[in-house]
């Protein structure tokens, strides 16, 4: 055999045992395409799809530290200065139903403390879907007429309660004209007090089942705005009203908001206070309400001024019945997007114990 012939039969020999192996040789898979992240605009800013859902999905929050020179709340209060941190994460959702979209909003929230005191809550957590909502957050008395001024300590004075279990319808008829009911939790903390203090009322609380209620209605036109919201207090049986009219003028915006209260002499959730009642109470321990509280009525009004696309100017002025007087102002300014640095500065003169308080906070906030 020469040479040749036995290269020709080696070369036939490795061709064949490369056929019959063939059969068992590993194919890789084609790779799946990717499925890049869709942009959600139907629902505002900063929702995307949720890869391979038809839920739209944003998520933010924001990052705050402040300091705080004593307590425009408190009277008493012999606090110089005082830090707080507070980080909040925003989860939104959003589909697109045969009834509207359905939404979720959930708020978390941490809290930092001078003293090392801290706290971690869930601040909102709620659903909608056409025109109704359930699950917790601020009560409808306040969210649908209106925060007061666009300054941090807004409610001195108090508004209304925040952070509570609620059922609610809002209608918008589309042509400016909207309403609002609400059928609310009785107590706003876990422990069963209510968010404006225990011991305001000599009732057996714990066989109380009945919620509480708030309705109002409002109209908007151009730059006018007006609306009318009241709350009424189940374990109370009272309740209060609170009206309000909002203005633009120009770049300008004003307000004018007024409460009654059903009965001055007691305190309820719709006509509270934020004081610490410790100032205000009897000597046998009751807390005089007349004189902690609005009284009978309470008035707030504030302007905001812009100065320029950067810097804002606030004012809100509040005074009661029971002779509390509030007047705070602030600048917000946003030396780039998203990030504010706000001074601000509270007078609040208590005539129940003819003493005066001035209070000032700087914060700093990045949101995202």
């Amino acid at each position: 055999m020469n040479i040749k012939s036995l290269l020709l039969g080696s070369a036939a020999a490795i061709a064949a045992a490369s056929a019959a192996h063939a059969a068992d040789a590993i194919v890789a898979a084609e790779p799946e395409p990717l499925e890049y992240v869709r942009i959600c605009d139907a629902y505002g800013t900063g929702y995307f799809y949720i890869p391979g859902t038809e839920t739209c999905l944003k998520v933010g929050g924001k990052v705050r530290t402040e300091g705080e020179w004593y307590d425009a709340y408190n009277p008493n209060s012999r606090v110089g200065t005082m830090w707080h941190e507070r980080v909040e994460l925003n989860v939104d959702t959003a589909t697109d139903t045969e009834y509207g979209p359905l939404k979720t909003n959930t708020i978390f929230r941490w809290e930092w403390n001078d003293g090392n005191a801290t706290s971690a809550k869930l601040l909102f957590a709620n659903i909608s879907l056409g025109g109704f909502t359930v699950g917790k957050l601020d009560s409808q008395y306040n969210l649908y007429v209106g925060y007061a001024g666009d300054v941090i300590n807004d409610d001195v004075i108090y508004d209304g309660p925040y952070e509570l279990n609620q059922l609610t319808y809002n209608y918008d008829a589309g042509n400016g004209f909207t309403a609002v009911v609400s059928l609310e939790d009785s107590y706003s903390t876990s422990d069963g007090s209510a968010s404006y203090g225990a011991g305001w009322w000599t009732d057996d609380k714990s066989n109380h089942y009945a919620p509480d209620a708030v309705a109002g209605f409002g109209y908007k036109v151009g730059n006018w705005g007006f609306k009318v919201v009241g709350g009424y207090d189940s374990i109370v049986e009272e309740g209060a009203i609170k009206a309000r009219i909002d203005a633009k003028f120009g770049a300008v915006e004003a307000f004018l908001m007024g409460g009654w209260n059903t009965d001055g002499d007691k305190l309820n959730k719709y006509a509270g206070t934020n004081q610490d009642v410790s100032a205000c109470t009897t000597s046998s321990g009751a807390v005089n309400a007349a004189k902690c509280g609005w009284g009978d009525w309470a008035v707030w009004g504030g302007v905001g001024v812009p100065v320029n696309d950067k810097l804002k100017w606030n004012l809100q002025l509040a005074y009661t019945e029971s002779k509390i007087f509030e007047a705070t102002t602030n600048l917000k300014f946003n030396p780039v997007k998203d990030f504010l640095i706000e001074p601000e500065l509270t007078y609040v003169h208590y005539d129940f114990i003819n003493d005066d308080t001035v209070a000032g906070i700087l914060r700093f906030e990045r949101n995202f």
